[in-house]
């Protein structure tokens, strides 16, 4: 069974930084794109960052972009999202994702991921 399960959310201000992870079991996980996606009350799921199986290739959405730093340590089957400069617009649920088959490509889309976790909340404060 696959799971995985995020932590490092919380409460910060403005201009803090924090570290998400999400640790996974259950998949091979080193050949797995791995993926960040957010949501915010009201809003539809959005894709934050995506990582290749060896961290060769990486994306972000533009508004994470310069600010988020996504990596990935398959030893210990972590991905982890490191979030600085924060926003009160990052304040979402924030869910590690994982797609089904080995790939080497990265993936924006919801669709494109059948394995994820159950969030962490990260609020930010002006």
């Amino acid at each position: 069974q696959v799971q995985l399960v995020e932590s490092g959310g919380g409460l910060v201000q403005a201009g803090d930084s924090l570290r998400l992870s999400c640790e996974a079991s259950g998949i091979t996980f080193s050949f797995n794109t791995m993926g960040w996606f957010r949501q915010a009350p009201g809003k539809e799921r959005e894709f934050v960052a995506t990582i290749t199986w060896n961290g060769g290739s990486t994306d972000y959405a533009d508004s994470v972009k310069g600010r988020f730093t996504i990596s990935r340590d398959n030893a210990k089957k972590t991905v982890y999202l490191q979030m600085n400069s924060l926003k009160p617009e990052d304040t979402a649920l924030y869910f590690c994702a994982a797609v089904a088959l080995s790939s080497s490509k990265t993936y924006s889309t919801v669709a494109s991921y059948k394995y994820w976790g159950q969030g962490t909340q990260v609020t930010v404060s002006s």
